[in-house]
């Protein structure tokens, strides 16, 4: 679940607050992180989450997963997050989170090189375009630092009007951005392209957009997540790949 929501009107930017990008080093730090995430999803979105703790948003997966943060020096806050699984901690929980959604298969021989990354998540009231910058800075240093070479997620979009816009956007992006055929995966729950409208002139929301930019491949068909009521696209970077305006931006790259 990669997620980026609008601002609220009343939102403001934060760009010259003290914001600082890292990971989680206590479980209060992940303990707060959770607790935007329950705020954003379940609150915000209105997502069914499964969790037994009120107001946190925790499952099986957490405690195998380094927890990216940005925080508010100022205000004493944690504002955006992300979830990181490496490719041994996903060995250890028996697979990744998208496996829930996806058939991997065809992804078989990247595991040991492969990040999954999720519950991607910005307090409403920073989402100026400097927090998301940071947890891009944050997950290139992560990736360097540890030698992975390729991050895969669920990129999620809407389902408020049925799917029609989740199909539109699919049936125009795929048609620049579409993995090769031996990286594709396969929807365990697929939208029901034939049954929804393909031809709107629909905004790719801006996380997606961002990915797309990068590099990022999507990798097949949209799943449908009915507890965040999404449909959510597999995509796939290869960090080879990422285009050179990004890799100097993020990742330090000379090339």
């Amino acid at each position: 679940m990669l997620q980026h929501l609008q601002p609220r009107q009343d939102g403001r930017a934060h760009a010259s607050r003290a914001l600082h990008v890292g990971l989680a080093t206590c479980e209060t730090e992940i303990l707060e992180a959770q607790k935007l995430r329950y705020r954003v999803f379940a609150e915000e979105m209105g997502a069914r989450l499964p969790t037994r703790t009120p107001g946190v948003d925790r499952d099986i997966y957490d405690p195998f997963c380094s927890h990216l943060i940005v925080r508010d020096e100022a205000a004493g806050r944690i504002v955006g997050t992300y979830r990181i699984l490496s490719p041994t901690a996903a060995r250890r929980v028996g697979g990744y989170y998208s496996e829930n959604e996806f058939d991997l298969t065809r992804l078989q021989h990247l595991r040991s090189r492969l990040v999954e990354i999720g519950r991607s998540c910005i307090d409403p009231d920073y989402r100026s375009g400097a927090v998301i910058a940071l947890l891009w800075s944050g997950l290139a240093r992560y990736m360097q630092e540890n030698g992975h070479d390729y991050l895969i997620g669920c990129a999620s979009i809407s389902m408020a009007d049925g799917g029609h816009t989740a199909a539109s956007l699919y049936n125009r992006l795929r048609e620049r951005h579409l993995a090769p055929l031996e990286y594709h995966v396969f929807p365990r729950y697929p939208l029901p392209l034939a049954s929804l409208r393909g031809d709107l002139d629909a905004e790719a929301p801006p996380l997606i957009k961002g990915y797309l930019r990068a590099g990022a491949w999507i990798c097949g068909a949209p799943a449908w997540d009915p507890d965040f009521n999404t449909a959510d696209l597999p995509i796939l970077m290869p960090i080879n790949k990422v285009d050179a305006r990004y890799a100097r931006h993020f990742m330090g790259r000379q090339d």
